[in-house]
This record gives C-alpha cells, sequence and structure tokens, in this order.
C-alpha cells in the first residue's frame, strides 16, 4: 500500500508542476499556513471569552445574594424612594470560604478580584410620560362627550359615614389656648381626636362656625349675589384664587388661602365635582378629561398629585424649615405632636401608598360626606398648627383610612405638570397686585363666555365652570373682609 501511495504521489507531482510554476506552489503553502495561525487564534479567543463569561455570571449571582440578605433576615439593605432612579452601590466581593463540595470534602476557593460594579439606572415613570386620552367609540364623538360617559349618574358611595354636618356658634369667643383661629372655632384636643372616629352620622368643626351661614358674618365673607349663584352650582366647579398681603403676615395669608382650597364644599353645598387649582398655575385640559382620568377611571373620590421630590413628613419638613417657609419652633412642635400619635418615617411598609406629602397645587374631588369630613380635619390640622398643609396630610389620611375603606389616588407629578403650567411666577405676581391696590375697585371682566374675573382690593378669585353647565353664571369670589374674625 505504501508502494501504490508513493507511485501515485510521483504520477501526479509533475503534473501539478506542469500546472502551477514554483511561484505559485510557494504562495500556496503561505497560504494554508496562514489559514491555519487565523484559525487557531480564534478558537483561543472563543475558550476565553466562555471561561470569563462563566466567572461573571458566578460573581454577579454571588453578589445579588449577599445584597439582598443581611444577617438575620431577609430585607432590603436600603430603602430608595418610589419611582426615582437608583444606583448601584459598589461593594466588595469575596469569596465564601469552606463551601462543600458535591463530593463532600471541604474545599477553600482561592480570594475572587474586586470587580468594579457598572452603575444601574432604573428608568423614571415619568420619563416619556403623555397623557392618555379616554377610550375612543366608533361615534367619533369629541374628548368631552367620552369623557362623560364614564361620568357616574349616582354620586359615589361614602363609607361609613353619610351625614355630615359642621358646627355652628353664632356668639363664639376667642379662645387662643386651644390653638387655631376663631373662624376655625378653636376646637379642643379631644374635639379633634373625636372627629376622627368615623360614625354614621357626623357634626365636626369645618371653618365659618360664627354667622348665618358660611360666606356671611363668618370672617370669609362672599358677596351676597354669588352666594347665591354658587348655591345654585350643581356640576363641576373649577377654583382658584389669589390674594395680597395688605399688611398681614405671609403665613396668615396662607392660612386664609386655605378656605376656598380646603373647604370649597362649604362655599358650593350643591356642587359634584370640584378642582382646585393654585393660583400660579393654568389650567390646559378640560376639566372633565381630568375627572374622568382620576376620578372616573379608578373609582376614586379624591386625587392629588405627589410631591415631585420628597415623600417623607420629616424630609419635608426640615425642607420647609431650612427654605424659611414657617418658624422653625411652629413646625418642630406640630412634628412632635404627630411623632406622640405614631407618626414614622415613610417605609415600604405603606405600600401601596406611595407617598406621605403631596404637591397640594391640584385637587381633584367628588364631593361626598367622606372627602368632606377628610378636608374639614385636613383644614382644622392647618389652622391649629401651621399653614404647610403638606405637613399635615398624611396624618389625617392615615386616621381616616384606619376607621373606612377610602383611599386617595396619589398620581405622579408629571401627570399633574400635564394639563396645568405655571402661569407666572411669584415676584410679578406680587408687582401685579401692587399695582391693583392703588387702583379703584373695577367692575367684573368677561374673559370668555362662561368665565369671569373680579378683582378687587383683597381676594382675585375664580370659580368657573365649563360653558352650559349650571355653575357657567358663577362670578369671582367677592371678599369683604377676610382678616376681620380670622385670627
Amino acid at each position: 500500500m505504501l508502494l501504490q501511495s508513493s507511485r501515485e504521489k510521483e504520477r501526479f507531482l509533475p503534473w501539478i508542476c506542469k500546472l502551477a510554476g514554483r511561484r505559485k506552489i510557494g504562495m500556496l503553502l503561505l497560504l494554508v499556513a496562514s489559514a491555519a495561525v487565523v484559525l487557531s487564534f480564534i478558537s483561543a479567543m472563543s475558550k476565553d471569552e466562555d471561561a470569563s463569561e462563566g466567572l461573571q455570571t458566578k460573581l454577579g449571582s454571588s453578589y445579588h445574594v449577599r445584597g439582598l440578605k443581611r444577617p438575620g433576615g431577609t430585607a432590603l439593605r436600603n430603602f430608595t424612594p418610589p419611582f426615582t432612579p437608583v444606583k448601584e452601590n459598589k461593594t466588595e466581593i469575596t469569596a465564601i470560604p469552606n463551601q462543600q463540595s458535591a463530593s463532600g470534602d471541604s474545599e477553600t476557593q482561592s480570594p475572587v478580584p474586586v470587580l468594579p460594579r457598572r452603575p444601574i439606572f432604573i428608568p423614571h415613570p415619568c420619563e416619556n410620560f403623555s397623557f392618555s386620552p379616554p377610550p375612543t367609540d366608533r361615534k367619533r364623538s369629541g374628548p368631552r362627550q367620552q369623557a362623560m360617559t364614564f361620568m357616574p349618574a349616582l354620586p359615589s358611595e361614602s363609607p361609613v359615614l353619610k351625614n355630615l354636618t359642621y358646627v355652628s356658634e353664632e356668639n363664639l369667643t376667642a379662645n387662643e389656648t386651644n390653638g387655631g383661629s376663631i373662624f376655625g372655632g378653636h376646637p379642643s384636643v379631644q374635639q379633634r381626636n373625636e372627629s376622627f372616629d368615623i360614625r354614621e352620622s357626623m357634626n365636626v368643626h369645618c371653618g365659618f362656625v360664627r354667622g348665618k351661614k358660611p360666606g356671611q358674618g363668618t370672617g370669609f365673607d362672599i358677596d351676597d349675589a354669588d352666594l347665591l349663584e354658587m348655591e345654585q352650582c350643581r356640576g363641576v366647579v373649577v377654583a382658584s384664587a389669589i390674594f395680597e398681603y395688605l399688611g398681614i403676615a405671609k403665613a396668615m395669608e396662607k392660612q386664609i388661602g386655605m378656605v376656598p382650597k380646603l373647604l370649597l364644599h362649604r362655599l358650593f353645598p350643591n356642587a359634584r365635582f370640584s378642582l382646585w387649582i393654585d393660583g400660579k398655575l393654568e389650567l390646559v385640559v378640560d376639566p372633565y378629561l381630568i375627572l374622568e382620568r382620576f376620578l372616573w377611571r379608578t373609582n376614586a373620590t379624591f386625587a392629588i398629585s405627589r410631591h415631585y421630590r420628597r415623600f417623607d413628613v420629616f424630609e419635608e419638613a426640615e425642607a420647609n424649615k431650612a427654605a424659611g417657609k414657617y418658624d422653625n419652633a411652629s413646625i418642630d412642635y406640630q412634628i412632635e405632636f404627630y411623632m406622640r400619635e405614631g407618626l414614622t418615617n415613610y417605609s415600604p411598609a405603606k405600600l401601596p401608598i406611595t407617598s406621605d406629602v403631596p404637591e397640594g397645587c391640584v385637587i381633584i374631588r367628588e364631593h361626598i360626606p367622606i372627602t368632606n369630613l377628610f378636608t374639614c380635619l385636613w383644614f382644622n390640622e392647618v389652622d391649629r398648627f401651621t399653614s404647610r398643609d403638606q405637613l399635615s396630610f398624611s396624618t389625617v389620611r392615615d386616621k381616616i383610612m384606619s376607621k373606612v375603606n377610602w383611599s386617595i389616588n396619589m398620581f405622579m407629578d408629571c401627570e399633574r405638570r400635564n394639563f396645568v403650567v405655571q402661569a407666572y411666577h411669584r415676584d410679578l405676581l406680587e408687582q401685579r397686585l401692587v399695582s391693583l391696590s392703588h387702583q379703584p375697585a373695577p367692575a367684573v371682566i368677561h374673559e370668555s363666555p362662561g368665565n369671569s374675573i373680579l378683582r378687587n382690593n383683597v381676594l382675585d378669585g375664580l370659580a368657573k365652570t365649563p360653558p352650559g353647565e349650571e355653575c357657567s353664571k358663577v362670578s369671582s369670589l367677592r371678599t369683604q373682609s377676610v382678616t376681620e374674625g380670622y385670627s
């Protein structure tokens, strides 16, 4: 066989030499050698990648377990604010000694080198957010008509509380020992605590304690013609107000602003729904779309945006002190009072509640007994302690939620920014109000059908609803003497 193969080689070799010269044979051999070198290099690289990949997988699994567990339990090492980017900390990775092998023998692994961890960012839910329209129908009706199809035919059910009335004392005298203002009635601590005991029928303090009715002789007085139209409103109210200082302290001005913000159900006793918009904001979306999105679609009766940055009451208190929003002693007293009642830092134990701090510049609500009670008690806290309503919000909410099956829709701040925009800065507003204070009170200025604005030397307020509704004739709130009796 060897002889025969050698003869075949001798037979084909001259034929190959004739076909290709010596140079071509050399080039062919060089090409074969180069191909062999490239293949061997690729093979070595693939082996290295497999080995490193296996090491990374092993280290990643070890890091994950060691990062989530701590001695004595399986709790999160650090709690991060909900809906905020999270950056993973660098952690030293070491081998676990004396790890048992499959055969039962004790083996000691060599130390694993420390590898830097890449930062991992969780995307914020507000990124690329857009306001979702209501469901469409085949009839091609407009957005408002589509939204109104979701409007409840009857008022939502109020859990437990069915009949809510309000304290009224014609000849009330000031009693500063209980705190608060004469406008709020100076409820005692015992009366405050009893107001959180939810029953079927309740009588609570809710501002306007003196006088015949809200807006008449109460310290927050409104023109009789406006009061009459406000009482006839049975639809949707969109309200906003801007106050001048008139020589009073900013804290007092803030407390006065809480009246239309939290007590709209008393100013519009027959309205079904309301939207409160801070004076610095401008509504740019049909209010019916907002009601459908945040109340009717979610079967909620109260909605408010959570703070864009802070979600803990203690952090909010420190931020208010640092910014000089209120005197530090009053803020400390309020927080210490709540701590004695059990206030703690926000934690995952409160989920699905996502925040203890609201933004507060927009309030969307249905007027039913339980929501009316909530804003009454919220106002009482603001009146008793400080005008920083973010500090008292969670205390009132949690006390009511502990008694009845009711909750608040706290939506993201980016959703709020989608339907309101900032109209002007406070400095410009102050300049505008100062200039208006030196002018005679003008008549009502009709800016658009169904909406009207009145400006005087006390309040530049707005109470309006979409054209065609029963509340469309309501002009602005004409207050006659806000500071008198509100002390």
